[in-house]
């Protein structure tokens, strides 16, 4: 991704201007370098960045790429894996400040799952790690996930929100059977949706909740519906 990545060993990260360490953590996350996004992380942190703000503007927004690349066949699942490692490097630093610092989800259950048929996972991997730096409990069922799977967790955990992604156009019309579960599971759930392919009307006409564009603002939204 980087023009720099074969001079990666010559770069200081410490000495890198803010706007530049920022993209620079962006490459090396994208090329799945854990111990430079660690640093970087750190080092951001001491420049006074709150964690919520190396999370979004570091972190998520280079894991986004990476997703957007998966998805256009341009990275294949090891470097993929590369990044989410590299991201966790990032993630175990923010964590405890995240933890301490959020109190937006006031302790309230969500269940995420990749609709029946999808088996992608980095989006709704983002977006849990967005709602669990916002202090939401997070029951993660995974991918190709089934309606009555989605039901089953509402009743088990009692969730407050359920969050349903798809990335492919030929699974998201399986949401729609996925929130009537839900919503015969229990009526008081709020169903959040999202993914590539899905748009704000689409939500709406399935019956879904709420909508969100990206894992940045998925937090935001889902604090509005409990609200």
């Amino acid at each position: 991704m980087s023009d720099q990545y074969e001079d990666e060993d010559d770069i200081i990260l410490s000495e890198l201007p803010t706007d530049e360490l920022v993209e620079q953590m962006q490459d090396d996350l994208y090329d799945g370098l854990a111990e430079e996004v660690a640093e970087g992380t750190q080092i951001l942190l001491d420049r006074g960045w709150e964690a919520t703000r190396v999370l979004e503007e570091a972190l998520v927004a280079g894991m986004t790429v990476v997703g957007v690349d998966f998805r256009d066949g341009v990275l294949f699942v090891p470097e993929v894996l590369m990044a989410a490692n590299a991201m966790k490097a990032g993630m175990a630093l923010l964590q405890p400040l995240l933890a301490r610092s959020a109190a937006a989800g006031g302790g309230a259950t969500i269940v995420l799952g990749t609709v029946k048929g999808d088996l992608h996972d980095i989006g709704k991997n983002l977006v849990g790690m967005m709602l669990k730096g916002a202090n939401f409990e997070i029951v993660d069922l995974g991918t190709n996930v089934a309606p009555e799977a989605f039901a089953e967790a509402v009743n088990e955990h009692g969730a407050d929100v359920v969050g349903i992604s798809a990335l492919l156009t030929t699974t998201m019309v399986g949401m729609k059977a996925a929130v009537e579960a839900v919503r015969a599971a229990d009526p008081k759930a709020k169903i959040l949706v999202g993914g590539a392919p899905v748009t704000d009307e689409f939500a709406a006409e399935i019956g879904a909740d709420g909508f969100a564009k990206d894992a940045a603002t998925a937090a935001t939204v889902a604090q509005e519906l409990l609200a």
